[in-house]
């Protein structure tokens, strides 16, 4: 099998790259650029390409499609920048990624505790040589109610991590995990939403999931919750994100994620205009943290991602050979 390798960051993933694909007896190449139209030539004659969050819509898959690619393999959990069915129209496989959970549940208990204890306002009025106590009081985490929505590998890991706090712990999930029931109690969305101090989210980007948490859902909610996105930007509604925020409603907002980060996350954008107006703004916020989708990034994850990338695209290679 050959593998074509787009958006190679060179100074984390190649070791990777190059100790998995000898260990699997698979040939690769690679470029630093991510695939678009002008160098997807670049793959003619592999059978898979491996990206990451690059939009892979009609036009580019029409044209790996003539390259003669037979799968994509993207080495993200997530899938939702690949048009997959189109993909399988064309008889293209589409394979995604595991990685640790601990990585991506251990920033989100990070961001909880820095809600909690108001990490940003107080780091900047610090910076100022402002050391007064006034405005910067926090809450114990073991005392807040802590909603979880989405139980998936991820979710029932910051259950798991949750757990040692002590705190009440709510969860959400169209399947019930029998792993956690003995640490979190299943609930209705409404109620979660209703009696949590703290919401995380950890569910996927689906149609059904699209601005799950809206306007309506803010209505629901506690006064100063704290709203935790380290899964998709697409489940909040960004506008009625600020709009809680400007009211009060929502006390503090931790965010790995936004809705439009496509082609602005992973790149040096110094100096440009990043056409995101609501980034801007949510970033104008003491009270918000947005930091660039990099909750999964650790040399464990970028291992297990490059890994199984390969580990995934040989096998579904092998299922049409």
């Amino acid at each position: 099998m050959r593998i074509f390798v787009y958006s190679m960051r060179e100074f984390d993933e190649k070791k990777y790259f190059d100790r998995y694909c000898s260990q699997y007896g698979v040939e690769y190449d690679y470029t630093v650029e991510t695939p678009c139209l002008a160098n997807a030539h670049m793959a003619e004659g592999y059978d898979v390409i491996d990206i990451i969050t690059t939009v892979m819509d009609k036009p580019l898959l029409d044209e790996f499609h003539k390259m003669g690619i037979k799968c994509i393999s993207t080495r993200t959990i997530g899938y939702d920048h690949i048009d997959v069915e189109y993909a399988k129209s064309l008889g293209m496989g589409v394979v995604n990624v595991s990685y640790s959970p601990a990585t991506v549940a251990d920033y989100t208990i990070m961001l909880m505790l820095m809600g909690c204890r108001r990490y940003r306002h107080t780091m900047e009025r610090a910076d100022i040589q402002d050391f007064t106590l006034k405005g910067k009081i926090g809450r114990e985490l073991r005392n807040c109610t802590v909603g979880v929505i989405g139980t998936g590998k991820i979710g029932r890991k910051v259950i798991e991590e949750l757990s040692g706090f002590k705190c009440e712990i709510l969860a959400y999930d169209i399947v019930e995990s029998q792993e956690i029931k003995g640490l979190a109690t299943y609930t209705n969305l409404d109620t979660l939403l209703e009696e949590s101090d703290i919401i995380t989210l950890h569910a996927p980007a689906t149609e059904d999931n699209y601005h799950m948490i809206d306007e309506v859902a803010i209505g629901k909610m506690k006064d100063g919750v704290m709203i935790i996105n380290c899964a998709r930007g697409s489940l909040i509604d960004s506008d009625a994100l600020i709009a809680g925020l400007d009211s009060g409603k929502i006390g503090f907002a931790g965010l790995d994620v936004v809705e439009h980060e496509h082609g602005l996350y992973y790149f040096n954008r110094m100096g440009e205009s990043l056409k995101n107006p609501q980034l801007a703004i949510l970033k104008s916020f003491s009270n918000v943290i947005v930091t660039p989708h990099t909750a999964f990034y650790t040399e464990e994850a970028v291992s297990d991602m490059a890994e199984n990338s390969i580990i995934n695209a040989k096998e579904y290679i092998c299922t049409i050979s």
